[in-house]
């Protein structure tokens, strides 16, 4: 597996939510990004992780005491399909998206279908 600290894949993970447009990040609404180094055992290859209630679900009365939507984007997967850190960063970069997308309600189909999946 390719050599890519913690901090740089931490780095790449917030240089990729950077590049997401402000109108788009002001839309976002109770997520937090996280970064874990290992997927869960049931998916191990797994790149990232929407877990939450996707805006188009949510009722007027939705956020009152709701925990926020995760994000998490898993290191070592990433890192072990990748040869090069451009490799990564542009990985991270797509997951980013990818896992946003699931966040205002796009499912895999659509991303599919739009060069995301």
């Amino acid at each position: 597996m390719m050599e890519f600290s913690r901090a740089d894949f931490e780095d790449a993970v917030s240089d990729a939510l950077d590049s997401i447009p402000p109108e788009l990040t002001a839309m976002m609404d109770n997520v937090v990004v996280l970064v874990e180094d290992e997927a869960p055992v049931d998916d191990p290859e797994l790149l990232g992780l929407y877990e939450g209630v996707p805006l188009t679900e949510r009722g007027e009365f939705w956020a009152a005491g709701a925990l926020p939507d995760r994000i998490t984007i898993f290191r070592n997967p990433t890192l072990a399909i990748c040869e090069t850190r451009d490799d990564v960063v542009e990985e991270v970069a797509v997951t980013v998206v990818h896992e946003i997308a699931h966040h205002f309600g796009i499912d895999d189909d659509r991303l599919h279908d739009l060069g995301w999946a």
